[in-house]
């Protein structure tokens, strides 16, 4: 779920109206990740990649558009998962995208490394991700692209002979999960409307995988022979794509508008989710509650509607009451690792020293599963601070300053928690390479990334 504050970091500054332009926010949800992992594992797997190998990472940005870059990296923007019509038009896009990861596409941008800004861009990229790797699945991190937005989608431009050789791929894998490409076609042809439209008009995924006709067509002649082609969705597909767009909706958009979309007449299991969720933003919790309450009474097997009622209890001053439904959803979902923090943080914000060693375990298990989740190390090491271990503590806290490239406090830290600890086990031995890569970094690279 998304707290809607998030913290804007500003890499290039050209002036205040191009700042807002260009602004994006990564985020992470366990129950739309989860979502996206679903149905792109098959893909991936019929690809020959290894489903645990590709990230995939959530954009906020109302265009349509979806990408590839940085190798196994896969970035969705909010407006393709709301605008999508069906579980299989996603799924359409997934498999083109994977189409690219598959083919060696990005290897060009190894060629082009003779620009300058050309890794830059992708660390950007990559780096912002990185940044909203955070706790609770609930924490947006905005990014300003400002001037270097440009250069980012020519970057990502793809040729026409790439387009050809991703659809030939993605229709391979529809077949090997016996999946219809109809979703893909019906993309398609939305993506064909906007081509009338001026540049500035047109959603993002058009001026970087251009659009022909022969394109459309070898889809067509693909559907008329396709022993898959009338091959109806996945049922659980069809309910998590209404979930996941209402979901989106409701927290991307204001509540008035998602009430006017969700009417209260709609008794369907996504308007009872999105209603809740709109009520929790007014905020008019009483009728937030009910919401979500029934919908657990429904289905008291789904973690997701646990974890929202945490957050709507935590987030209006009920930490107490929070723990129960949080505790829930890890237990319904226990190898979730954003779950596990929003557990975590529900936790040690009860400032009762009896929960700080489960909230430890906690969060070790999650940077376990997650080692690059900054609010993770972060709980981590308010956890440990607060049970007295200035060791651990510091350790977590030099975890956390590697990944924001603070490279002389994660090197003090290190010695610190070196100073601290014994000196044996994973934790010494992962001292002694935060030591050894802070050693080696240049001082000029601490200063420039500050």
């Amino acid at each position: 779920m998304f707290l809607l504050a998030t913290l804007f970091v500003t890499l290039t500054t050209t002036s205040v109206q191009a700042q807002q332009q260009q602004r994006r926010s990564f985020i992470r949800d366990a129950e739309v990740e989860n979502t996206i992992r679903a149905y792109s594992a098959p893909l991936f797997q019929a690809a020959g990649l290894s489903p645990e190998a590709v990230r995939l990472h959530l954009i906020v940005d109302n265009s349509l558009n979806a990408f590839v870059a940085g190798g196994q990296n896969m970035f969705f923007h909010t407006g393709l998962l709301i605008r999508s019509e069906s579980a299989n038009q996603l799924i359409g896009v997934m498999a083109h995208e994977t189409g690219h990861i598959a083919g060696g596409h990005l290897a060009r941008l190894q060629d082009a490394a003779g620009n300058a800004g050309t890794e830059a861009l992708v660390a950007m990229l990559l780096g912002a991700a990185v940044g909203v790797a955070s706790g609770r699945g609930d924490v947006g991190t905005a990014i300003a692209l400002g001037g270097q937005d440009m250069a980012l989608k020519n970057l990502l431009t793809y040729s026409r002979m790439e387009e050809s050789s991703a659809d030939q791929a993605a229709v391979s894998y529809l077949d090997a999960t016996r999946q219809s490409a109809k979703g893909l076609l019906e993309f398609f042809e939305v993506l064909g409307d906007q081509e009338l439209l001026v540049t500035t008009r047109q959603d993002p995924y058009v001026r970087t995988h251009p659009l022909t006709r022969d394109r459309v067509n070898f889809i067509r002649d693909y559907l008329a022979r396709s022993p898959y082609t009338n091959a109806a969705p996945r049922p659980e597909f069809v309910e998590m794509h209404r979930r996941m767009r209402a979901k989106l909706f409701a927290f991307l958009e204001p509540p008035t508008r998602t009430l006017q979309r969700y009417k209260e007449s709609d008794a369907s299991i996504e308007a009872r989710y999105a209603r809740a969720i709109a009520y929790y933003r007014k905020p008019e919790l009483d009728k937030a509650l009910a919401l979500i309450d029934d919908l657990i009474k429904e289905r008291p097997g789904d973690p997701y509607f646990h974890e929202l009622k945490g957050q709507m209890l935590f987030e209006n001053g009920h930490g107490a009451d929070s723990v129960a439904p949080y505790r829930k959803s890890v237990e319904l979902l226990p190898d979730n690792a954003l779950l596990k923090v929003g557990l975590a943080q529900s936790l040690i914000e009860q400032d009762d020293p009896a929960l700080l060693k489960e909230a430890q375990q906690l969060l070790s298990l999650a940077t376990h599963q997650e080692p690059k989740n900054l609010t993770a190390w972060r709980l981590m090491s308010v956890a440990h601070g607060r049970d007295g271990d200035e060791g651990m503590a510091a350790y977590a806290m030099a975890e956390q300053a590697m990944l924001e490239n603070r490279i002389t406090d994660a090197n003090f830290l290190a010695g610190k928690a070196e100073r601290l600890l014994p000196k044996t086990g994973s934790v010494w031995l992962r001292i002694q390479d935060i030591k050894e890569q802070t050693n080696l970094a240049k001082p000029d690279d601490d200063k420039r990334r500050r």
